[in-house]
């Protein structure tokens, strides 16, 4: 079993843990666990719209992954957390086909959402989004660090 602790509050770490006896991980851990009294942050699904509301990258999966998880890291930041601080993700793809879905997970892996320290994360495939022509949206859980405003 592999883990890694977060430069959090040093009475408050979270293990991410990658379990040795189950198929490896193409860029995320099998767990996180996030000690008691960890301020944590539920964060509301971030989507593919400009600061005008405007969908960026109509038709295209890789170019919305990517205004996703700017608008994801400006809201963290926002909180007094950031990308490296995710513990758990929801990645949302309009499709049923695995192309599609690997395209927008690369940008994902690619992104400081995961390649700084894996987190569990789950790839849906679906039907539908919240917004005409929206095709990826993300929802994470992200550990506030002491001392941040929140």
């Amino acid at each position: 079993m592999t883990t890694e602790p977060v430069p959090t509050a040093p009475t408050t770490p979270v293990r991410r843990t990658v379990v040795p006896g189950l198929f490896p991980p193409p860029g995320y851990a099998h767990a996180a666990v996030v000690e008691a009294g960890t301020r944590l942050a539920f964060m509301a699904g971030s989507v593919p719209l400009d600061a005008d509301g405007n969908l960026v990258g109509e038709n295209d999966p890789v170019h919305q992954t990517q205004q996703v998880i700017a608008n994801l890291d400006e809201a963290l930041r926002a909180i007094g957390s950031e990308l490296s601080q995710v513990v758990a993700s929801t990645v949302y793809v309009v499709g049923d086909e695995p192309g599609v879905l690997s395209r927008v997970w690369d940008v994902v892996r690619a992104s400081g959402l995961l390649a700084e320290r894996p987190h569990t994360s789950t790839l849906l495939g679906v039907t539908v989004l919240g917004y005409p022509g929206q095709l990826v949206e993300i929802t994470v859980t992200a550990v506030v660090p002491a001392g941040a405003d929140a």
